[in-house]
């Protein structure tokens, strides 16, 4: 069961409309979930967002608008080789070489976009940003010399990813920006700054990128790690000073964006967009001649291998639970039938009793979920074993029926109209990156991949037509339904899947299904205490989202949640040592940990 809505529906457009412009949040009152662990409370902040002074900035919303691509550069094959200290040292050269090219293009490009500000300060800073870049290519040199390969700069021709950057830049910073003028030609001077705005669009992204990479490397390197071959890069990256320069060509790229219309912003989020994919393209055309275990489908063999991808719903997918949803359409429908209801139609409270019985159910189901949650933990914190922690379970399983049982006894859902759940459903709006993905893997069908949604939720036809409106049809959803008479419910559910026990009877059921004949690896994501069992029983289990019930019983039992990027560091570094044979393994106790959808996208399909 789901926690219900107990407060005053908002009108269900105006519903979708508000999660829409405030994605994970909701002004007071506000529409509670189904779990009591603040389930649609934001996840703490890595360093990706700490970087940050305010959100109200251009150049931070930019940065957050396209998570994905710095996503992909942190998971690349490149970068988790280099943080972990396996990066094989030719590659490390090639690398070197290659950037070597990119900075001097960088250098160049500050220069015209200095010709081209309209005041001393913008001058000053962005001379200030040259010397920038031409002491980064002073410390490429120091790491040319300290590996003895003074030559290999001469002897690497530039490659197809680093030409387009290159070239990108150069044309950006000559004025060859769709819709401008070509530089001869500007008409008023005003114009000319333009390009000085959009030279810094296309160069702030590529700062910014760096920063974030040393500082999530860095926090990464054990305080007594001194043989890290790569110690001296994160540290550059990871510094004060460079960080300080980064956010000053962010400040930079923000003056320089105040006078500019609507049109012209939108110019510098595309420059800065097609910064950030060419700087994706960049690192993942690194010549790695080493096994690497990202991204996860690079060594799949559709022809040997099954790629089991399964998922919870209800706020792992989603940003409002599905109950939510119901109790809003029930709610708002049923002011139509508060008087004159027409007879022989299915009896139905009016919105008012509905109101008043959602916020019974919901106080009920919040106490007692809270009562069933400290009852299952143990006395003291218990080494980890599978066997007891789904006895554990069984206690939950057993009040999420009684629960269930009491919302069908109170007749809260009879009477709703399957084509208003079909309506919600299509305008359900889910979690960022979560369509994306699957759309990729259903897209692949030479990954030989199946995505299976297992959830909680009472009404498969919500699941379904939220899927389909982003043209996922073909997803196997598990699932609960209502039952129906002429397209109307009868207040009664067909269940399926309403606990722990349940979840992890059907995930075993379809992985029994598949047969033998290949080797099954299974991913399950998922967000809530319901999800452990499957979670756990996966051979790679992530959690999304930031459920305090679901860390804490984890905890308590003897599960380790560890950052998914941090666990790929030390499973990368691990394999290039031999001390692990990279084989992802169910019931190991570890659970990966995911701020976003394009994390997991970053790491199962990569570019």
């Amino acid at each position: 069961m789901r926690s219900l809505l107990s407060s005053p529906p908002y009108p269900i457009i105006s519903l979708f409309k508000h999660a829409r412009s405030h994605r994970r949040v909701f002004s007071s009152p506000p529409p509670p979930t189904r779990r009591p662990s603040n389930p649609m409370a934001i996840p703490p902040k890595s360093s990706a967002a700490a970087v940050f002074p305010s959100e109200d900035r251009l150049t931070t919303s930019l940065w957050i608008k396209f998570r994905r691509e710095f996503m992909l550069s942190l998971y690349s094959p490149f970068s988790l080789c280099l943080a972990s200290g396996s990066l094989k040292i030719d590659t490390f050269r090639h690398y070197i070489a290659q950037d070597v090219h990119f900075l001097k293009a960088s250098a160049h490009a500050c220069e015209l976009a200095e010709d081209c500000a309209d005041d001393d300060d913008a001058k000053l800073a962005i001379s200030e940003l040259r010397k920038g870049v031409l002491e980064e290519l002073k410390m490429h040199n120091s790491f040319v010399q300290e590996w003895s390969s003074s030559d290999c700069v001469k002897e690497s021709p530039v490659n197809s990813a680093t030409l387009k950057c290159t070239e990108f830049l150069l044309a950006t910073a000559s004025g060859k920006v769709e819709g401008l003028k070509a530089p001869g030609a500007l008409a008023t001077p005003f114009e000319k700054t333009k390009i000085a705005a959009y030279t810094l669009g296309a160069i702030t992204p590529c700062m910014r990128l760096y920063a974030f990479l040393g500082t999530e490397f860095r926090t990464l390197l054990d305080s007594n790690e001194h043989d890290h071959p790569y110690k001296k890069w994160i540290e550059n990256y990871s510094s004060e000073s460079f960080q300080a320069s980064a956010l000053q060509t962010e400040d930079l790229l923000d003056k320089l964006s105040v006078p500019l219309t609507g049109e012209e912003l939108n110019t510098i989020e595309k420059l800065y967009h097609q910064a950030m994919k060419l700087e994706v393209e960049f690192f993942y055309s690194q010549p790695l001649n080493q096994p690497t275990i990202a991204p996860l489908t690079k060594e799949h063999d559709p022809e040997q291998d099954h790629l089991m991808i399964f998922s919870d719903f209800d706020l792992t997918c989603t940003i409002v639970d599905s109950s939510a949803i119901l109790a809003e359409i029930a709610i708002v429908t049923a002011r139509k039938s508060d008087r004159n209801q027409p007879a022989g139609q299915i009896g139905r409270m009016s919105s008012a009793e509905l109101r008043n019985a959602w916020g019974l159910l919901s106080t009920q189901y919040t106490e007692e979920y809270e009562q069933c949650i400290e009852s299952i933990l143990p006395s003291e914190k218990v080494e980890f074993n599978y066997e007891t922690l789904h006895k554990a379970l069984e206690q939950l399983s057993d009040f999420e029926k009684r629960a269930n049982s009491r919302v069908i006894e109170s007749g809260v859902l009879k009477g709703l109209n399957r084509q208003d759940i079909k309506r919600a459903g299509k305008r359900l709006i889910l979690q960022d990156g979560c369509i994306s993905f699957f759309q990729k893997i259903a897209q692949k069908k030479s990954l030989n991949a199946n995505i299976h949604v297992l959830s909680y939720c009472w009404c498969g036809d919500l699941i379904r037509t939220a899927f389909s409106a982003g043209g996922l049809d073909a997803l196997n959803i598990h699932t609960n339904e209502f039952s129906f008479e002429e397209s109307v419910s009868t207040g009664e559910i067909v269940w399926k899947v309403q606990s722990p026990i349940d979840k992890i009877q059907a995930f075993n059921d379809i992985l029994q299904d598949c047969g033998n004949d290949r080797k099954n690896l299974s991913v399950y994501i998922g967000d809530s205490v319901g999800d452990l069992l499957c979670l756990l029983k996966a051979d790679i289990g992530i959690v999304i989202g930031s459920s305090s019930s679901l860390r804490r019983v984890g905890s308590e039992y003897g599960v380790s949640f560890v950052p998914l990027f941090t666990g790929l560091v030390k499973k990368q570094k691990d394999f290039a040592e031999g001390r692990s044979p990279c084989i992802w393994k169910g019931q190991s106790g570890i659970l990966y940990t995911a701020s976003s959808w394009d994390d997991i996208h970053a790491f199962i399909l990569g570019l």
